[in-house]
């Protein structure tokens, strides 16, 4: 459990660390595109974790790094495949940021740091946790900016030819007029850096 709170609070990688910024920015206009980016990078973040760990004793160490990316890159082009037959809509929304997942920082960096040196249990464990944290901060960013910029919270759109059902909700009376400004990419940016200070002040009044 302390494993996977480090990973939601205290190397949360989107307000700690500052990884995995592109998508962050790029697909957080919709709360719906958030979660299923966030649910793929934790997919290839355990993925790549625990394969890793399993043979990081047999890696030598002068081709550490790009067997790493070869293994992220397998784990991504399955996602991609996956997606891209079983939800298109999904897929052609990602666009271009499906495949990044493959150079994410986040993924290489934790199979750099912790995956190529701990068990298999903690390499999973460190996967899961920094796969939250990025999730949860990334559906944050995407329920201000959506909610506040469209009056719109967006909880199946894309995946409804799979799923069968179409869920977007409207939060505020129709009298409410959007601030458009927060689902441009400068808007991104204002809500990314205000969630930062918010989140860094908290988590330094819980470690004092």
């Amino acid at each position: 459990m302390k494993i996977i709170k480090n990973g939601i609070f205290y190397e949360n990688p989107v307000f700690v660390l500052l990884l995995g910024l592109c998508s962050t920015l790029a697909i957080t206009t919709k709360f719906e595109n958030a979660y299923l980016m966030g649910i793929c990078v934790t997919f290839v973040l355990i993925g790549s974790n625990v394969i890793i760990s399993l043979i990081r004793r047999w890696i030598p160490d002068n081709v550490k790094t790009p067997v790493f990316i070869l293994i992220i890159a397998t784990l991504v082009t399955i996602i991609e495949l996956i997606v891209k037959n079983y939800a298109n809509d999904v897929y052609e929304v990602f666009g271009i940021y499906l495949p990044l997942i493959v150079v994410n920082c986040i993924i290489l960096g934790r199979a750099i740091v912790v995956a190529s040196k701990q068990n298999v249990g903690y390499s999973a464990l460190d996967g899961l946790g920094i796969g939250l944290g990025y999730t949860l901060a990334i559906m944050l960013i995407a329920l201000i900016r959506e909610v506040f910029g469209s009056n719109t919270i967006t909880l199946m759109d894309s995946i409804s030819s799979l799923t069968g059902y179409r869920a977007i909700y409207h939060v505020f009376p129709e009298n409410f007029i959007p601030i458009s400004f927060l689902v441009s990419p400068a808007g991104a940016f204002l809500t990314l850096g205000i969630l930062m200070g918010v989140f860094n002040s908290i988590r330094k009044r819980r470690t004092t």
